[in-house]
């Protein structure tokens, strides 16, 4: 591998649905593709990584808050046992190892307070929007994005 590849994207990723109390959704907007409107999502670093972990780390890379704070505590993340294989969109597959075409992705939830400040990574994101989370699912481009978000209120009505 040269110095300048990138590995591989290990096709094991998490979906973190952002929301405030009220339900109000964070959505940002990819560099990569205008108009692709998303929670956070990526993949894991390592196979070691666990799914806390990954989620933990590409929330602060996507948009600047910090799982593990006074402000968002650890506790404010929830698994919300979801898990959706999907293909992978053909423009994206080059990430990937050679033949990998399918991804699997965790759903997790994470209540922050509204307000919360949010800095996006302008390499990843260019915008972003807080909306119902009705709207905010109409506004996904993914149709497991889309789902989550529309299973939110029955998520954070369970016990945890």
């Amino acid at each position: 591998m040269s110095p300048d590849a990138r590995p591989h994207k290990i096709p094991e990723s998490v979906l973190v649905v952002i929301h405030t109390p009220q339900l109000d959704v964070l959505l940002i907007e990819r560099a990569d593709a205008p108009g692709y409107w998303q929670s956070v999502t990526g993949s894991k670093d390592t196979i070691e990584e666990s799914l806390v972990e990954t989620c933990v780390r590409e929330v602060r890379e996507e948009t600047g808050i910090a799982i593990g704070t006074a402000a968002v505590p650890l506790a404010a993340l929830r698994d919300c046992e979801l898990v959706n294989v999907y293909e992978i969109y053909p423009r994206w597959r080059a990430r990937y190892a050679p033949g990998v075409t399918h991804n699997t992705e965790h759903v997790f939830a994470l209540e922050v307070p509204a307000g919360t400040p949010v800095v996006l990574a302008p390499r990843e994101h260019t915008a972003l929007q807080w909306l119902p989370w009705r709207e905010a699912a109409d506004a996904c481009f993914s149709p497991s994005n889309a789902e989550a978000i529309l299973h939110l209120p029955r998520w954070l009505a369970r016990p945890r």
